[in-house]
């Protein structure tokens, strides 16, 4: 596997003149959220869209960091893999992968926390008050970071209106490029999806198609993206 450079450091051409091949972040699954120690606060998220993104990179020849929540697949080919389990524990991880040529946020992050219990709650003591926290916004708190990537990607997963959402989810997170994709039906776990590219210039529409087919559309268009002039 290739590794990564620490963060902050600097990466030169190589002395025989060939490119250097650039760093691509991806965060792609769920967060779980304790509450006590047999429970948590999660959602459907399945990590299948991330990881074919991330192997469709790999393939391109690019050097992939996969940050990957609590999921059971398998690493794709070539990509060095971090695995995490909370929000806090993802945004760590993707700091300390800094500095990246592209960052590609595809984890659907649980949005609260609880402070977990340290023992099991028993369902005789009566519904537990959960206080909800908020967790980082990594995707924001990227945007605003002195090591921002040069291209900085977000997903949005929405159930109605989702353009539109995705339009204002680009502008108040300060993404690049946000992928939006309507989840309402089987695309969380499934096989296959439809996305909306949302970009500066306006929105892309995609038919829906398998997602490892969705993932080499889109490695290509970022890695097509990075090799313009900066």
């Amino acid at each position: 596997m290739t590794v990564p450079p620490p963060a902050g450091e600097r990466r030169e051409a190589p002395r025989d003149g060939s490119a250097v091949a650039p760093h691509i972040l991806i965060t792609a699954g769920p967060t779980h959220e304790p509450i006590d120690p047999v429970r948590y606060i999660a959602n459907r998220s399945s990590g299948k869209q991330g990881f074919a993104i991330a192997a469709a990179l790999a393939a391109l020849g690019a050097r992939v960091t996969l940050v990957a929540g609590p999921v059971t697949l398998d690493t794709p080919a070539g990509v060095t893999r971090v695995d995490v389990e909370t929000a806090r524990e993802m945004a760590a991880a993707v700091v300390d992968a800094l500095p990246a040529d592209a960052a590609v946020m595809v984890a659907a992050v649980a949005d609260w926390r609880v402070e977990g219990a340290s023992q099991k709650i028993k369902k005789g003591d009566g519904a537990p008050v959960l206080h909800l926290v908020e967790n980082p916004d990594i995707l924001a708190d990227l945007a605003r970071s002195p090591q921002r990537p040069r291209l900085l990607i977000g997903f949005a997963a929405e159930t109605q209106r989702v353009i539109e959402h995705a339009v204002a989810k680009r502008a108040r997170k300060g993404a690049d490029w946000i992928v939006a994709n309507d989840v309402s039906g089987d695309v969380m776990g499934g096989e296959s999806n439809a996305v909306h590219i949302i970009t500066a210039e306006g929105v892309e529409s995609w038919e829906r198609s398998g997602k490892q087919v969705v993932a080499d559309r889109l490695a290509a268009r970022i890695l097509a993206t990075l090799a313009e002039p900066g």
